[in-house]
């Protein structure tokens, strides 16, 4: 099979269109009345029984900064549509920042107001071996018993 590098001019195309159209006019003038009907009526039962065309709509498309494609602004609402979650999501996030820099705040209050009310001076905390007295737990009686043998 042959491929022919050959390019038709738009000229040439018509041309052959309408060539091809005379040929056909001819052809069907010669064709017998009954024929002619029978062909008619056939067309019109193909054309009552097709499925409807699709109708394409053309709307100018542009390349958005976000390099999505988007028919020309709509609006307010095309802003609103990515600003409201965006500040959704901005106020939430000072909101979680706020409620647990109050719960630290509390937190640390709770240990300040237990610090103050106890019997033990807060000097006390910052001695280590305080801090080990409280890790331990007191002497047990036996313990006691034994170190006042011994001390006698």
């Amino acid at each position: 099979m042959k491929h022919f590098d050959d390019q038709f001019t738009q000229t040439q195309v018509d041309q052959f269109g309408q060539a091809s159209a005379a040929l056909l006019r001819q052809g069907t003038q010669s064709i017998p009345k009954n024929i002619k009907d029978r062909l008619y009526a056939a067309r019109m039962k193909a054309l009552s029984v097709r499925k409807p065309e699709k109708v394409r709509i053309q709307k100018q498309v542009l390349a958005g900064s976000a390099r999505n494609w988007t028919s020309g602004s709509n609006g307010i609402w095309d802003t609103v549509g990515w600003i409201a979650p965006l500040m959704v999501l901005v106020f939430g996030l000072i909101g979680i920042a706020q409620w647990q820099d109050d719960s630290r705040i509390n937190d640390i209050a709770e240990v300040d107001a237990a610090l103050l009310s106890d019997d033990v001076p807060p000097d006390a905390y910052a001695d280590s071996g305080f801090m080990a007295f409280l890790k331990n737990g007191p002497l047990s009686e036996s313990d006691s018993a034994s170190d006042s043998i011994q001390s006698k």
